[in-house]
């Protein structure tokens, strides 16, 4: 009977010790559930905080104010060449618009180029949004000359509002706070150039940039700052594998360490635009390792740059071209204008040498044949050489002087064009089998 009893005892102690177990571990089960909902609701509540209180630029609310159709319809128009027509984020489709005091700025970017500009306007409220650049630019370009144009946001439905006279439209939009920057970084280069100065550089070398993306670093102009001689110049050069333009202007005070950065095309392209329309006398420009700005009075254009490593171009400009072509410049783009007419299919002339003249001719099977003789000075044996009819007019258009000089070896080597009137800039031309 007392063993009976004690097995009994431990019979119930042991039960008591599983329930006891069963019991712990829902306890803790129910603790750790508990726990983590504390901790998750403690996660929302913090998201919900940051959200809540994270700085904003500004706020989209209450924006009105009165500009000029004028006034807003170039500023538009430098925005809505930045923005691509398709993109696949739609806030880079926008324009940002935000109203301060007594001016509004207007920014655009593609992530590659930013623009920024300042208008005048009168404002009632200040505030920021922004509206597809694409749209708002054909809605003011149809509006009437000299009105005045109220823009809102936000209306009843949350759109933005463009009003004048009997027009009004109202506009989708996207807040502030999506809209990217790539502005802001240090520039530790900066100079100055006039305006006619570094519009000269662009005319003279843009046109040789390349189009074609799979030698991206070819599709910008190199700038760099070189010795020759005693003296230290600002060198710009562009080529596309076929011609090349390299030009140098006095080095502005501060560019003296620029050792050679090579900027977009599009970014040149939208440089020659601005110096168009805005009345600087100069501009400033800035530049770091990997970005370009150029700051104009109430305008600044920020760009990256192309990473990559500009070819040795002085290899390919060649030194001991003895036989040399001089006419005049106007006569000779006339003759291969003409004659151009029948190689439009085939952009192939040939330039015969003679002693007091040169002929410009081509042929094509298909359309027949033409040629045009132009007094010339040349002294040497004759030579025939054919170029893209194209890329010789590109140059001569931008010769500045009376006449040109037209530098050979022979037929099958690259030709050396320079201005007679002026040293700064020099061309060279890959010959083209006729």
């Amino acid at each position: 009977m007392r063993r009976k009893h004690k097995m009994a005892c431990a019979a119930v102690k042991n039960n008591d010790r599983k329930g006891f177990c069963r019991k712990t571990s829902r306890n803790n089960l129910r603790k750790k559930t508990v726990d983590e909902s504390a901790f998750l609701l403690m996660i929302f509540v913090l998201c919900v905080s940051i959200a809540t209180n994270k700085p904003k630029i500004l706020v989209d609310n209450n924006m009105k104010f009165t500009i000029e159709r004028a006034s807003l319809l170039k500023t538009l128009s430098h925005m809505q060449s930045i923005v691509e027509k398709r993109n696949t984020i739609p806030v880079l489709s926008n324009v940002r618009i935000e109203a301060l005091e007594s001016e509004i700025s207007f920014k655009a970017t593609d992530m590659d180029t930013e623009i920024t500009e300042i208008a005048e306007a009168t404002v009632s409220e200040t505030g920021a949004t922004t509206a597809p650049a694409h749209m708002l630019y054909d809605i003011v370009r149809k509006l009437s000359d000299g009105s005045d144009v109220e823009i809102t946001f936000p209306d009843e439905k949350g759109q933005l509002t463009i009003a004048s006279g009997r027009s009004k439209f109202s506009l989708s939009t996207i807040g502030v706070e999506d809209f990217p920057v790539i502005s802001g970084d240090a520039l530790p280069i900066s100079f100055m150039m006039e305006k006619e100065e570094l519009k000269d550089v662009i005319d003279r070398t843009k046109f040789a940039v390349s189009t074609e993306e799979t030698r991206y670093y070819l599709n910008g102009v190199y700038m760099h700052a070189k010795k020759e001689g005693e003296a230290k110049v600002l060198r710009v050069v562009a080529t596309d594998g076929h011609r090349l333009a390299c030009v140098e202007s006095p080095l502005p005070q501060g560019a003296e360490n620029l050792a050679g950065v090579i900027i977009p095309r599009k970014t040149v392209t939208e440089v020659r635009k601005l110096l168009d329309d805005n009345g600087a006398d100069n501009i400033t420009v800035s530049m770091s390792e990997n970005k370009v700005r150029f700051a104009f009075n109430d305008v600044t254009l920020t760009s990256k740059l192309i990473d990559g490593t500009y070819p040795d171009y002085e290899r390919v400009i060649p030194t001991d071209n003895d036989k040399n072509l001089e006419l005049g410049v106007k006569d000779l783009a006339s003759a291969v204008d003409r004659v151009s007419v029948v190689a439009e299919r085939t952009r192939a002339i040939k330039m015969i040498t003679g002693s007091s003249k040169v002929t410009i001719a081509t042929s094509s099977p298909d359309l027949g044949s033409a040629s045009e003789e132009v007094e010339a000075k040349y002294e040497g044996d004759s030579i025939e050489i054919g170029y893209n009819f194209r890329y010789l007019l590109d140059i001569l258009n931008e010769i500045k002087g009376d006449s040109v000089r037209v530098s050979f070896t022979d037929g099958t080597s690259p030709s050396v064009i320079h201005d007679t009137s002026d040293s700064s800039a020099i061309y060279v031309l890959m010959p083209m089998r006729v």
